[in-house]
């Protein structure tokens, strides 16, 4: 006796499936099946920013409980990052100003091939911040022309050092 296919979220066998659409699909982690309709999948840039994507965080197709154990956690993680990220203070190898600087990294960060200078301004910030970092120090940000053919665009690159300043001292100097 040959077991049945249903889904595991909604136990559906895979005969009442009623269209195409509903056929059922493997979870890509545990290898469960769930049908379309209740399988969970991430968009293709969920985690851009991320250097190097966990291999978890890189299927198409999960069930709930491998998105609910996996995904939503990261998604959790990688957001509340990127709003650090969004917050740390930025400065460039041009800029003389005094820095009330606690610590910093002894390597350096860098991001290649960024389609604009604020999107390689936040992928350094981004680098910063998961370091645990407040400031991206030294930074230097380069725009290129590439051109194809009769199109032509830009590429950005950049690098810097993420460092830990002195949140309080900073915002009493722009006062």
């Amino acid at each position: 006796m040959m077991s049945e296919e249903v889904c595991l979220t909604c136990r559906r066998p895979k005969g009442a499936q009623k269209n195409a659409k509903s056929q059922l699909l493997h979870c890509e982690v545990c290898a469960e099946w769930v049908c379309r309709d209740c399988v969970q999948t991430i968009e293709e840039n969920a985690f851009a920013f991320l250097q190097k994507v966990p291999e978890i965080l890189s299927h198409q197709s999960y069930c709930q409980l491998c998105f609910d154990q996996h995904v939503v956690p990261a998604a959790d993680s990688y957001r509340e990052v990127l709003e650090r990220a969004k917050l740390v203070y930025f400065f460039f190898a041009s800029q003389k100003r005094a820095i009330p600087l606690i610590k910093k990294a002894k390597d350096r960060i860098y991001v290649k091939d960024c389609l604009d200078r604020d999107e390689t301004v936040l992928r350094l910030a981004f680098q910063a911040a998961e370091q645990n970092h407040n400031a991206v120090i030294e930074a230097e940000v380069v725009g290129a022309k590439v051109r194809n053919h009769a199109y032509q665009t830009s590429r950005w690159s950049g690098e810097g050092i993420a460092a830990t300043v002195d949140a309080d001292k900073m915002e009493r100097s722009f006062i």
